[in-house]
């Protein structure tokens, strides 16, 4: 089995050399999904530190739909101090008691923890051949773990079937992961998370369009 946690090192590495590190040959739309899956999935699992910071600052985005808050981000990204970004990453996450959001698809789709959403997904990872790497303290259905999740599928990080991303997008991140990053978007706590939502929203509806389109 393979294990799953967030993919710190693929954000990092693939977004500075434009290669994802890959187990198949995928083609160049595929690697750069599987980037921002990456790059959203780091940002959601932790506070970014300086060095990440530095990396994300060098991004270069163009006019498109994507390209615009990647190139925000980077403007963002050079202006913030790591320190600052992590007492908000703090106050919107974890929080004293809880944050001002709550990033899983339990709570989103049926307002509680731990309900029917995250059996679902472990139901699919387990199915999938990926299992809870024994370090991880976060339920699966948290967003960054989810994000990571289709990162390893759209990259052949993990074995599965062609139509596996699909499936596992529809069933465990078009349902509430839009309305998330909208939610983020207007978080009182946000100011580098604002973008990051963003792109976030932006991501996820491209991917949700581009697999209707090939269904």
């Amino acid at each position: 089995m393979r294990s799953v946690a967030v993919a710190i090192e693929h954000a990092d590495e693939g977004f500075q050399d434009g290669q994802a590190p890959v187990s198949r040959t995928v083609d160049e739309v595929d690697q750069g999904r599987a980037q921002h899956y990456d790059l959203l999935a780091v940002l959601l699992g932790r506070a970014p530190d300086r060095d990440l910071l530095a990396t994300l600052g060098g991004l270069r985005g163009d006019d498109s739909i994507l390209g615009q808050p990647i190139e925000i981000l980077a403007g963002t990204s050079r202006a913030a101090a790591a320190e600052i970004v992590a007492r908000e990453y703090h106050d919107l996450f974890v929080g004293v008691g809880r944050g001002e959001l709550l990033p899983y698809a339990s709570y989103y789709l049926t307002g509680f923890l731990n309900e029917r959403p995250l059996a679902r997904v472990r139901a699919d990872l387990e199915s999938l051949g990926i299992e809870r790497d024994l370090g991880m303290t976060e339920p699966e259905d948290h967003l960054a773990i989810l994000l990571d999740c289709m990162a390893g599928l759209v990259a052949g990080r993990f074995e599965a079937e062609p139509d596996a991303a699909r499936a596992f997008f529809g069933r465990h991140l078009e349902p509430w992961a839009g309305r998330f990053f909208s939610d983020l978007e207007q978080a009182k706590a946000a100011r580098f998370y604002r973008i990051v939502g963003g792109l976030g929203r932006a991501f996820i509806e491209v991917e949700a369009q581009a697999f209707a389109m090939d269904a």
